[in-house]
C-alpha cells in the first residue's frame, strides 16, 4: 500500500481546474448537484461546530458551512490558485476561516481537532481510498464525525461516462464507488458507528455531455436533467449521483 494510496490526478490537472474565476457569492441552490450537497451538509453540521474540509477549493461549499450554517471554518488544498480564489470569495462574503495551501498529507493542522470533517469528490482519486479515509478519521475528534462523498459512477452514471468520456473516468478509483467498497476503505481501528448510502436527486453534472453534443445542445440538455432533478419528490437509488460514507470516531481507549 503506496503511503499517499497513489494519486490518479496530479498537482497540475487540479491547478488548472481551479484557474478560472468564480462568483464571489453563496452557491446556487438552483444547481441540483450543487443543492444535494449543501442539504447533505445541513443535516449534519450545527452552530459552533469546528469543521474541516479536505480538498475544499474553491471554497464555495465551505463558505455556506460559514454563512448558513455557523461552522468554525478550516480548509486545507494543495490547488493553489484553488485556495487564492476561496481566500477571495471568503473576503467578499466577510467570512473568517483557516484555508491552507498543504498536500493533504502533510497538512499542519494538528490531529483529533475537529468536530467534524469532509471531503467531497477526493478520496476517489487515489488508487488506494484507505490511506486518506484513514486521514479523515486521524483528523476529528474522538467520538466526532466524518462525511466522505463521491460520485456514483458504479451504476447508471458510470455506464453512461464510459460512453461518453472513458478518459475521465480513468481519474476515478471505481473500486469504491458501492457501498461496500466504501466501508472497505475504513479503518476498523479508529472507526465505530458508519453506513453507507447513495444520495441526491438526478443529475447531469456526472456526465460529460459536451462530448456527445455540440455546446449548445447539450446545456441544453443539461439544463433540462437539472430541472428535472430540482423537481424529483424523493431520492430513488440508482439515479443518486452520490454514494455518501458517515463514519464516528472511535472513543479514545
Amino acid at each position: 500500500m503506496k503511503p499517499d494510496g497513489g494519486r490518479k490526478t496530479s498537482r497540475g490537472f487540479w491547478e488548472q481546474s481551479h484557474g478560472g474565476k468564480i462568483r464571489l457569492r453563496l452557491p446556487s441552490l438552483l444547481n441540483v448537484g450543487t443543492r444535494d450537497i449543501l442539504r447533505l451538509l445541513s443535516r449534519r453540521i450545527r452552530p459552533g461546530m469546528s469543521v474541516l474540509e479536505i480538498g475544499f477549493a474553491p471554497g464555495k461549499h465551505l463558505a455556506y458551512v460559514a454563512k448558513n450554517l455557523g461552522g468554525r471554518v478550516h480548509g486545507v488544498d494543495y490547488s493553489e490558485p484553488g485556495v487564492v480564489i476561496a481566500a477571495q470569495l471568503f473576503t467578499a462574503l466577510e467570512i473568517n476561516g483557516e484555508l491552507r495551501c498543504e498536500d493533504v498529507f502533510s497538512v499542519s493542522f494538528p490531529q483529533g481537532s475537529f468536530d467534524f470533517v469532509y471531503s467531497i469528490g477526493f478520496v476517489e482519486h487515489f488508487e488506494d481510498a484507505r490511506p486518506i479515509v484513514r486521514l479523515h478519521l486521524e483528523m476529528v475528534k474522538p467520538g466526532g464525525k466524518v462525511m466522505i462523498a463521491v460520485p456514483n459512477y458504479g451504476g447508471i452514471y458510470g455506464h453512461l461516462q464510459r460512453w461518453l468520456d472513458p478518459d475521465n473516468l480513468a481519474i476515478h478509483n471505481l473500486g469504491i464507488m458501492s457501498v461496500a467498497g466504501l466501508q472497505a476503505a475504513l479503518p476498523e481501528d479508529l472507526s465505530a458507528a458508519a453506513g453507507a448510502s447513495p444520495a441526491g436527486c438526478l443529475s447531469p453534472w456526472l456526465l460529460s455531455l459536451d462530448r456527445w453534443l455540440p455546446y449548445v445542445p447539450a446545456r441544453l440538455l443539461s439544463m433540462g436533467i437539472n430541472a428535472a432533478g430540482l423537481m424529483q419528490p424523493f431520492e430513488v437509488g440508482f439515479a443518486s449521483p452520490l454514494l455518501v460514507l458517515d463514519v464516528t470516531r472511535a472513543p479514545s481507549s
